[in-house]
């Protein structure tokens, strides 16, 4: 009846030193900012390619969800990024879409990549 949840604190605390020796929650707060930013940005510049379902005061920096002209493409693209070793960019199974989690631990590198391969991947569909 009295025993804390052990592991569940242990846990905490790995996440916590973690976030401290990235420099903070400032810190993780523009990494975050930085990561949503390029792909936002891969996402308005575009021309259309690319359409975000959200408005822009309501954009999330953690999931960034968007569409392509049509749904074959939307298929063509999850491949091509699978084959770039880019998994689970595959929407939600009722709406369709893409969706990029982009948590904590995601590098910056990584949503860079991920910007770098949708500007491509317009380019040679678009």
């Amino acid at each position: 009846y009295n025993t804390p949840p052990v592991f569940a604190v242990w846990v905490m605390g790995l996440v916590l030193n973690w976030i401290q020796e990235q420099g903070g929650l400032e810190a993780i707060e523009r990494c975050n900012e930085e990561k949503a930013a390029l792909v936002y940005g891969a996402i308005d510049a575009s021309g259309g390619f690319y359409r975000s379902p959200v408005d822009r005061a309501a954009r999330s920096t953690m999931n960034v969800v968007f569409r392509l002209p049509s749904e074959e493409l939307e298929k063509r693209f999850i491949a091509e990024s699978e084959k770039a070793g880019m998994l689970g960019l595959k929407g939600h199974r009722s709406v369709g879409g893409c969706r990029a989690s982009l948590y904590n631990a995601l590098p910056v590198e990584s949503a860079q990549a991920l910007a770098t391969l949708m500007q491509d991947f317009a380019a040679r569909n678009g």
